[in-house]
Parts: C-alpha cells; sequence; structure tokens
C-alpha cells in the first residue's frame, strides 16, 4: 500500500494530533483529571518536539483543541504556555485562553484577563463577542466597577451590544460589581430578552432588595409570553422570602404544582423551603421538605435555619438530630452553616442543657477553629448569661475576624460588664481591626452605663474619624451617652446634627432632660416629637420620670393619661414612675389604689418599697406598715424594707417595735453590700467605699477631708458671726 505523503506546508502529524485531543476531549467525564492532564501535556509536548524550526507549525485548529482540553482541565499556566508558543494564535485561540482566565485562579486573578485582552489588541486581530464577554465576567469576579465600564466601553465601540450575549454578560457584570442601577439601565435598554436576561435581572433585583421590581419583572416576563424556568422561580421566591411575602409565595408554588413544564429540581424545592421558612410558616416547610426525595445540604440547613430563627430550637435539634441518624443513601455531612445554625438555635434554651453539648459536637466535629461557628457560639453564651464561657472560647480561637470581636465588645455591654466591653474595644483597635458603626455603639454604651464622659469623648473622635456620624445606629448612642453623663449641650448638639431622628433619639433627648431636672424642655421635645413619630413605653417613661423629678402632679396625670389613649400598656417603670410622683406629693391613698390596680402588686416589692418610703417621710403609720407587709410577702429577707419599716416605727416614736425589728435585723446575718464610688485621675480610676482601709492614699484621702471640713466649719463660724452684727 503506497504510503500517503503530507501536503506542502501541512504539519505530518496534525491528523494524528487532532484525533488524540478529541478522543482526550470524550474521555473527560470518565477518566481522573491527573490522567487526563498527563496525557494532554504529552501531546502538546509532541506537538513542540515534532515543530523543528525547518517544518511547519500546526494549524490553529489543532492549537484550539489543545487549548480548549486545557481550559476544560482548569490547566491555566498550560494554555498560556501553548498560547504564548504558537506563532500565528486566531482569535478562537485568545478567546478560549480569556475565558479560562476571566473565573480567576489563585495565581491568576480575573483581572489578568484584562493584559491578554491587550495582548489581542495588539496582534492585530479584532474581538469578538465572547472576548468582551470574558472581559466583562473578568471584571465582574474581581469586583471592578470601573474596569467593567471601560469593557462597556470597548463593547459599544466594536457594535456589540445588539449582539444576543454582551448585554446579557453587562447586566451580569453590573449585578456583580454592586451596581444594580446600571444593571437595570442595561436591561432596560436591551433590544431582545431572552429567559437568561430575565433571570439575571429578577436575580440582581432580589440580591439588592429591589423586591417588588423583581416581581414585577416576573410578571411582565410572562405577559411577554416566555415561560419561567426554575432558576425564575427560585430568584423570586428568594425575594418572596425576603419581604415576607407568604401569599406571594403561595401562589408561585401553586404555579409550580399547575406547571406542565417545570421539573421541580431540588435547587427549586430548597428555594421553595426557603421561602416558607423565611415567612414563618414552618409547618408548610416541614411539608415542602418532606416531599423532597433526596435532601441535600442545602435543605437540611434551610430547615435547620428556619426552625432557629423562628426561636424554636428545639425542633431545629430534632432536624439536626434527622440529618446525622439518615440510614439510606449517601451520608450527608454537616457543614459549619449546619453547626452554626443549630448553635443559634441553641441560643434560645439554657446553655447547661443545650448549648455545651453542641459545643461539644462542634468540636467533635472540627469545626472547633471556624470563625463562623466560633461568632453563634460567643453569641450563644452571651445570650445565656455565660460571659466567662465566651471569654475562654474567644481566647481559644486561634483566628479572629471583627464580627467575633465586636459580639465580644457587645456581648459584654449587653450584660452591663462597660469595663470588659471597653476593654475588648480597645484590644481591638490595636489589632488593626476597623470598627463598625455597631462596635462604637455598643462601646459607646458602655461608657453611658459607667458614666465615663472621657471615654465617651474619646469615642466621639473615634466615630468621626470612621466616619459613622451620620450614622444613625452611632449617633443614637453617641446621643445617649452624652444624655447619660449629664452633659446635655453636648448631647443636644449631637441631636441636632441627626438629620432623620429615630424614636431612640428623641427619648435619648427627652429623657436626658427629664433626668436632670430640666421638665420644660423634655415636655417642649415632646410636642416636636409627636409632629413628626408617635411615641412609644419609653417615651413616657421619660416624661413620667420627668414629673416624679420635678413634683408636676398634674402633668404626670396628664402624660398617664395620653399614654393609654395611645393603647400603651404602663409596664413597671411606668408604674414606679407614678408611685413615686403620688406618694412623694403625699397622694398615699391615690398611689396605694394605682398599686393595687397594677399587674405588678403581687409580683414586685420595690413598688412597695417606694410607697413605704414615703410613708417615712410623712410619717404614715397605716399606709406603711402595710406596704411593708405585702413588700415582705414578697421578699421575706430584703434588708433595705425591713429597715426602712425601722425608720418608719422610730418617726412614729414606737421604740419596742424598733428595737424588735433591729434584732430582727441582726438575725438573720446579712452583711450589706457596700455602694461604691469612683474618680478617673490622670488616666486611672480609684474606687471607694463606706469603711475602705485599702486605698493606698487613704492617709492623703482623710487629711483632705478634715482640711475640708475645717474650712466648711470655718465658713459657718464667719457667716454666724456677719449675721449677729448684722
Amino acid at each position: 500500500m503506497p504510503q500517503s505523503v503530507p501536503l506542502p506546508g501541512f504539519h505530518p502529524l496534525e491528523p494524528a494530533l487532532a484525533a488524540a485531543a478529541d478522543a482526550l476531549h470524550r474521555s473527560c467525564p470518565s477518566s481522573p483529571r491527573r490522567s487526563v492532564l498527563r496525557r494532554a501535556r504529552a501531546l502538546h509536548a509532541l506537538l513542540v518536539v515534532s515543530s523543528a524550526p525547518s517544518a511547519p507549525w500546526p494549524t490553529t485548529f489543532v492549537v484550539n483543541q489543545l487549548l480548549a482540553l486545557y481550559a476544560r482541565l482548569s490547566a491555566l499556566p498550560d494554555a498560556l504556555a501553548l498560547l504564548r508558543s504558537t506563532p500565528r494564535p486566531s482569535v478562537v485561540s485568545f478567546n478560549t485562553v480569556l475565558s479560562v482566565l476571566s473565573r480567576g485562579s489563585p495565581r491568576h486573578p480575573p483581572h489578568a484577563a484584562f493584559r491578554l485582552f491587550a495582548q489581542l489588541h495588539a496582534s492585530g486581530l479584532r474581538p469578538t463577542a465572547p472576548s468582551l464577554c470574558a472581559l466583562l465576567r473578568a471584571a465582574g469576579a474581581s469586583r471592578d466597577g470601573r474596569a467593567g465600564a471601560a469593557a462597556h466601553s470597548q463593547a459599544l465601540a466594536l457594535g456589540f451590544l445588539a449582539s444576543d450575549i454582551v448585554p446579557t454578560a453587562l447586566l451580569q457584570m453590573y449585578c456583580e460589581c454592586g451596581a444594580p442601577r446600571d444593571a437595570n439601565q442595561v436591561f432596560d435598554e436591551m433590544p431582545t430578552r431572552d429567559v437568561v436576561a430575565w433571570n439575571c435581572a429578577i436575580h440582581c433585583s432580589v440580591r439588592y432588595g429591589y423586591l417588588a421590581r423583581a416581581l414585577g419583572q416576573f410578571r411582565e416576563m410572562v405577559r411577554c409570553g416566555l415561560a419561567p424556568t426554575e432558576s425564575t422561580l427560585s430568584s423570586v421566591l428568594s425575594g418572596c422570602a425576603r419581604a415576607g411575602d407568604n401569599r406571594g409565595g403561595r401562589v408561585l408554588h401553586g404555579w409550580v404544582v399547575k406547571s406542565d413544564e417545570l421539573d421541580p429540581d431540588t435547587p427549586l424545592q430548597n428555594a421553595l423551603l426557603g421561602m416558607y421558612s423565611g415567612c414563618g410558616d414552618l409547618d408548610t416547610a416541614l411539608r415542602v421538605f418532606d416531599r423532597i426525595e433526596t435532601p441535600d445540604l442545602v435543605s437540611w440547613n434551610t430547615l435547620i435555619a428556619g426552625f432557629s430563627g423562628a426561636g424554636d430550637g428545639w425542633n431545629a435539634m430534632v432536624a439536626f438530630v434527622r440529618l446525622k441518624d439518615m440510614p439510606f443513601g449517601e451520608p450527608v455531612a454537616p457543614d459549619d452553616y449546619t453547626v452554626a445554625a443549630l448553635v443559634s438555635a441553641a441560643a434560645a434554651l439554657p446553655a447547661m442543657h443545650s448549648g455545651m453539648p453542641i459545643h461539644a459536637q462542634v468540636v467533635k466535629s472540627g469545626f472547633e477553629s471556624s470563625v463562623f461557628v466560633g461568632n453563634t457560639l460567643i453569641n450563644m453564651y452571651f445570650t445565656n448569661d455565660r460571659p466567662e464561657s465566651a471569654r475562654v472560647l474567644f481566647d481559644s480561637l486561634p483566628e479572629k475576624d471583627v464580627i467575633m470581636w465586636t459580639e465580644m465588645v457587645a456581648g459584654h455591654s449587653s450584660l452591663g460588664e462597660g469595663e470588659l466591653a471597653l476593654k475588648y474595644f480597645i484590644s481591638m483597635l490595636q489589632e488593626g481591626y476597623k470598627v463598625d458603626s455597631f462596635s462604637l455603639s455598643s462601646a459607646l454604651n458602655s461608657t453611658a452605663e459607667l458614666a465615663g464622659l472621657k471615654q465617651g469623648e474619646m469615642l466621639h473622635g473615634q466615630v468621626v474619624k470612621s466616619g459613622y456620624e451620620a450614622n444613625i445606629c452611632a449617633s443614637g448612642s453617641l446621643l445617649d451617652m452624652y444624655a447619660k453623663n449629664g452633659a446635655l449641650e453636648g448631647a443636644y448638639l449631637v441631636f441636632c446634627t441627626i438629620q432623620k431622628r429615630d424614636l431612640k433619639s428623641w427619648n435619648s433627648m427627652i429623657g436626658g432632660y427629664g433626668n436632670y431636672g430640666n421638665s420644660e424642655m423634655a415636655f417642649k421635645l415632646f410636642g416636636e416629637m409627636i409632629r413628626e413619630l408617635q411615641p412609644d413605653h419609653v417615651t413616657y417613661i421619660s416624661l413620667l420620670s420627668a414629673c416624679s423629678h420635678c413634683g408636676l402632679v398634674e402633668k404626670g396625670k396628664f402624660y398617664w393619661f395620653c399614654m393609654m389613649t395611645d393603647g400603651i400598656m404602663p409596664g413597671f417603670k411606668h408604674y414606679s414612675s407614678m408611685v413615686s410622683l403620688l406618694s412623694r406629693a403625699g397622694l398615699l391613698e391615690e398611689a396605694l389604689d394605682l398599686l393595687m390596680k397594677s399587674p405588678f402588686a403581687k409580683k414586685c416589692p420595690e413598688l412597695w418599697r417606694i410607697l413605704l418610703s414615703s410613708c417615712v417621710a410623712l410619717k404614715d403609720l397605716s399606709i406603711g406598715v402595710h406596704a411593708a407587709e405585702q413588700a415582705l410577702e414578697q421578699d421575706p429577707d430584703d434588708m433595705s424594707t425591713h429597715i426602712l419599716l425601722s425608720n418608719l416605727y422610730a418617726a412614729a416614736g414606737k421604740w419596742d417595735i424598733v428595737a424588735e425589728i433591729r434584732r430582727r435585723i441582726r438575725g438573720m446575718m446579712v452583711e450589706k453590700e457596700p455602694g461604691l464610688s469612683w474618680i478617673e485621675i490622670k488616666k486611672m480610676v480609684h474606687v471607694f467605699s463606706a469603711d475602705d482601709e485599702c486605698h493606698t492614699q487613704i492617709d492623703d484621702c482623710r487629711a483632705e477631708l478634715l482640711r475640708l471640713k475645717g474650712n466648711m466649719q470655718l465658713l459657718n463660724t464667719s457667716e454666724n458671726e456677719l449675721l449677729l452684727i448684722g
């Protein structure tokens, strides 16, 4: 048989190389990647060694086949090496490598696609629509809006905006770069829209919270005669879940059930499950879950997170046990999202019963070093009032993020441990983490509780430096800090800078003026507030407290009436302020009547102690004894009630009963915890208590007290002499 002679300018191995590359392409789904890649590299080597300087280089068809094989195997360095060594690559060669580069890799970030696109231009080749699509995908992957806008200009200049694929790629790019308005503008200007374009637009609207627009786009898509796909419905259902639109979600569910064209795959069923969970309809969510033939990990995570979000920790645990005990099919291993959802569910349960075993399960499953899971564990311990466990866990974690530091600051602040909250806030700054409005707000709340005006002023500087002075959360806490520290001028200045004041801002300002005796200003602000906002229970606490501080009985009764008219049920603090106001004004019978009608009469001895205190001052024995009996019935060992009762009998001259009560007090062997006062001098806080002999400068303190006492006696003597002379 005569041997075939290759045509002039034709590589002798080209048919064999093409056939081998094609065979490798077909073997990719069934063969191990490493094996296919090794054979592809062998083909590449054969291509190089068989192309001597005198021999012709194979046509770009073979090169493109090998490039496509490398692209399929994500072997980017090999693809780049082959492209560089090809004498005359075609635009298809460039497009193949651009497509791989646009997806990005650890060694080659998506931005590398822009350099290769520049080489394509420099080679004299004209980019095609796939070239621009790859470039736009690279801009989206790197979240580079400026590069994306430049690629948009290139597409416009080259006339590709009328193509079928470039406008959709533009839409996706703007969505990835966080520019939903630009994405919507591109969508509105598209001459023809296919299902992919509609899906991208709906997904973008849902992702950025334009839920009404997403539903409108869905309706318009249906009116245009296009059949929604499983992906379309998954996006719209996600939007319904975020909006809490259970009714709209049910309509879509009906659409899925009735449609002959739709095949409800697992992602669509998961979207239905997520919609019902997000809307709080957990019974229906459970029924949807039970109808999924083979639930995947997303299904389980959605169900557990749904129960956790609804505060149903017990059923979240039951779902997790079901996941662990799956008897059939491939076992589904929990991931850190599963464990984090479970820990969040356990936060609503007592930590000793649920939190600790869950923590043990986290360690057993190997998630103890996960930052995501660590954040939820720390939150669980703070929720269950176990800050020491949160601190031990925090110290044991090798990696920490800004959310974890913020959790430590906010957790200690919420439990009234202001000093520790500030300590963690300072450590957070020293570690180089950027503070956010939430951590700043928590730190400011701590300085407010500690009456630390200087620290609050320093934090004010941090708020301005970080650019959060316009943030309602940070500015509200800043205002509250100044108000609670009595710096009402500073509080009012912050209040005036808040453009859109919320109820918390108004309440802080009214409460600040009321607590420091400026009731007129508190009432004036209340009058301004009700023009914009509806007062809540906190507003009326501040108003009644202001009336109590200033003894304004009629005003207090008026605001009590307004509160009841607004449909706000009075709580403990409202009754506390009102009983204090009436009893201090001498209206003991009225105070007693109000207290007896309150729902707190049988469970809050503090209210009876307020009434008892006024009875002591006004020497009303009958009401005072009744108040003391009620308080002691609820809390028999309360020392303050016994002391007040002793003082009441002493004021009435009943010394035999006084002696008996004092013997009873001594027999109780209760040591009263001393009150503390503190002062900050040169960045050091000095704490004092009664009979404290431990301070290092106690002798200097005593000498200063004696000096002040002497000065006061001298002043008193001088005033008496002046009166005698006058």
